[in-house]
């Protein structure tokens, strides 16, 4: 079978891995360009143009996925199915008239939107999940064929949750593919938004309840990072909190701007109170 995958993210890196060991190997891997990353704002691909490198898979990386010149690229990939997974742009009317399947993890309709992961932690749910589903227009809210759900623990941050939903989303994928299962539309009654993590979505709030806050900083944990702000009005990021006996917010890791992770205890050492 052919297909063609479109994916950025380090979570869509890890569903084209193993996508790419099966009989359902892209013939054309389309991400972003590459954009400024880290301290430094130097130019870096995305997570899945190195990948695609290291696998030898033909690659694209349009400024515009949408342009009458993507679109024929990819139609004249001849896929049986396109493959969406965390691509980062909407998919315009053009090339949704392709066999498009999307891993989106979250257990549809609750989670549409860019940062399930993250709005599932904060918002202390049980359980997550993954859900393929039919892109069509609509933010996620094409009808869904296959979806397995995942516990969320305690203890779990971003960085524990997701490479169990990339191992989840790359099974299901595989077994869509493989067995063709009907699609079901979504219950609009139970729609939820994730919405895209914003500055205001990473300070955490004194005012708010200590477990709320801990639940922000798991979520954002380790690659956007929940902070608290100082009294000099900078921000000091928190890696690691827990809520105290008194219930309290306490802080465990904290990095100071422009410095390195470090336990609250010696960076109060260091700054005082």
């Amino acid at each position: 079978m052919s297909t063609v995958y479109l994916g950025t993210s380090a979570f869509a890196a890890t569903v084209l891995e193993r996508l790419a060991q099966t009989p359902y190997r892209p013939s054309l891997v389309v991400t972003r360009p590459d954009a400024p990353r880290g301290r430094g704002r130097t130019l870096a691909p995305p997570p899945v143009a190195v990948t695609a490198k290291e696998l030898g898979l033909p690659l694209a990386q349009p400024q515009d996925v949408n342009a009458p010149e993507e679109v024929r690229r990819i139609e004249e990939a001849q896929p049986d199915a396109v493959i969406v997974c965390a691509f980062g742009a909407i998919i315009r009317e053009q090339l949704l008239r392709q066999d498009i399947l999307n891993v989106h993890p979250s257990l549809l309709p609750r989670w549409r939107g860019a940062a399930p992961i993250e709005r599932a932690i904060m918002a202390g749910d049980e359980e997550t999940g993954v859900s393929i589903m039919r892109l069509a227009t609509g933010l996620d809210a094409g009808p869904v064929c296959l979806q397995a759900s995942e516990p969320i623990l305690p203890d779990d941050t971003y960085g524990t949750l997701a490479p169990r939903l990339e191992t989840l989303g790359a099974d299901l994928l595989l077994r869509a593919l493989r067995e063709r299962p009907p699609f079901v539309a979504q219950d609009e009654e139970h729609v939820t938004y994730a919405d895209k993590i914003g500055p205001g979505d990473r300070t955490l709030d004194p005012e708010r309840p200590a477990a709320e806050n801990v639940r922000i900083v798991r979520a954002l944990s380790p690659h956007i990072g929940a902070r608290i702000a100082r009294p000099d009005g900078s921000y000091l990021g928190v890696r690691a909190a827990r809520v105290g006996e008194d219930g309290s917010l306490e802080l465990v890791e904290v990095q100071p701007p422009g410095g390195r992770p470090m336990s609250f205890a010696d960076y109060e050492r260091g700054h005082g109170r």
